[in-house]
């Protein structure tokens, strides 16, 4: 009999956690033999939706159809959870977890700092298993403590910790047709990009300012995909004005900028990463839960200027000839700082952890050095690109997921109870 699996996620939003939801209904989707799948769509923050006339999101409007009908009953009122699936596969951060079915397992992004919330240890221990999307988070979350009082009988733990299993999955490539933009033109033959949210933790201020800086008397460029929160024309405004203020103070510059908001497809952004004049992606935030946009551009092939530290080490790094993890980019230096004042977040960014602050004068060395020697870096890139290309298959990472569902014993074993029942029916 297959198990009743409901995913709860922002499946519909254009986020990390939109993608992450997504990569986990595929994975699943794969074993639709084993497994009956329900979706709870959830908002995540006020990030726009996907509303798209393909295959994929027709399905998921068919999950979300087919949950309402399995939970609502004829007088109107609904099945409780526990009542209605077997597992429960909670796409967020860690202190929205809950017990809502008889297996319930966690599956997080969010850790880009040195430390985890308190109530994501006591909401992870709730879970009967949780998946991170890296190893840098798995670090983060297993070293994680805190002091716990147990108000029955008032006993503190010094070192209360995640006692639950963690295991990491990471994304997977995925194949698209290149679609070009209409209308978008880069006028110079050198370009660089970068694809991030216009927020603290992306640090794209300092991005665009330190590029301009750098190359101010240069024929250079810099392609900004951005939004604030969504791709309306309000948001789009917002980032426009935030841009020309930024970009105000060098009247002079030879640089160019070319800001792209709103929504493209994942064809679109392919053809970006190919184009024949985009060079590098730079990314200088302060950390990653994994770094998608860097994951698609290194499987692309594009030259990568980041740092060394957070959820991007599990691909930026590859063995060398002796076997040694070594990072495959244009290396930034930085420092381990605490967060900024207004990032802090109750029960999501602690005051008292920390992230990357890249260096400004290495960030800007870096940049011009792949400028003079891009050929160097290209073929960097493209060994880079040959073993993510090999080692985070689509088969593999799905597979690897859905094993941590529905595990291969499990398998085997409703393939025997099939077997005894056809027997029987002879």
């Amino acid at each position: 009999m297959k198990k009743k699996i409901l995913v709860k996620g922002p499946a519909l939003s254009r986020s990390g956690y939109g993608e992450q939801t997504r990569f986990a209904l595929r994975a699943l989707r794969a074993y639709e033999e084993y497994l009956d799948i329900y979706l709870l769509n959830i908002p995540w923050g006020t990030t726009g939706f996907i509303l798209a006339d393909t295959e994929e999101y027709h399905w998921l409007e068919e999950l979300m159809f087919k949950t309402e009908a399995h939970v609502r009953r004829g007088d109107g009122s609904v099945v409780p959870a526990r009542q209605a699936f077997d597992i429960s596969l909670q796409v967020t951060i860690p202190n929205e977890f809950e017990r809502i079915a008889p297996i319930n397992i966690g599956y997080t992004a969010g850790i880009e700092t040195t430390k985890v919330a308190p109530i994501w240890l006591a909401k992870g221990n709730d879970m009967d298993k949780l998946i991170v999307v890296s190893n840098h988070s798995k670090q983060v979350y297993e070293t994680g403590t805190c002091i716990a009082r147990n108000n029955d009988t008032g006993e503190e733990k010094t070192d209360y910790r995640c006692e639950t299993p963690i295991e990491v999955i990471s994304y997977a490539v995925r194949n698209f047709e290149p679609e070009s933009i209409e209308g978008f033109k880069l006028d110079y033959d050198f370009n660089f990009i970068t694809v991030a949210q216009w927020g603290p933790r992306k640090n794209l201020d300092s991005t665009i300012r330190w590029f301009v800086e750098e190359f101010s008397n240069d024929e250079v460029g810099l392609v900004v995909k951005t939004n604030m929160a969504k791709d309306s024309l309000i948001d789009r405004r917002y980032v426009f004005d935030s841009l020309r203020r930024l970009l105000s103070l060098y009247p002079d510059r030879k640089c160019k900028i070319y800001l792209l908001h709103g929504t493209l497809t994942d064809g679109n952004m392919m053809w970006l990463y190919q184009h024949k004049k985009v060079k590098g992606m730079i990314s200088l935030s302060h950390g990653e839960g994994f770094g998608l946009p860097l994951f698609e551009a290194a499987y692309n092939g594009v030259p990568l200027i980041t740092t060394n530290w957070s959820g991007q080490t599990d691909f930026i790094n590859m063995p060398n000839k002796n076997g040694k993890m070594r990072p495959h980019i244009a290396k930034v230096k930085y420092s381990l700082q605490p967060v900024q004042p207004e990032v802090v977040w109750k029960d999501v960014i602690e005051a008292d952890s920390m992230w990357a602050y890249p260096i400004e004068a290495s960030a800007k060395s870096v940049m011009r050095e792949v400028y003079k020697n891009h050929g160097r870096f290209k073929a960097q890139a493209r060994r880079l690109q040959k073993w993510v290309l090999k080692n985070f298959t689509e088969k593999e990472k799905y597979a690897a997921f859905a094993e941590l569902i529905i595990s291969k014993e499990e398998i085997e074993m409703s393939n025997q109870i099939e077997e005894m029942f056809k027997d029987l029916s002879i």
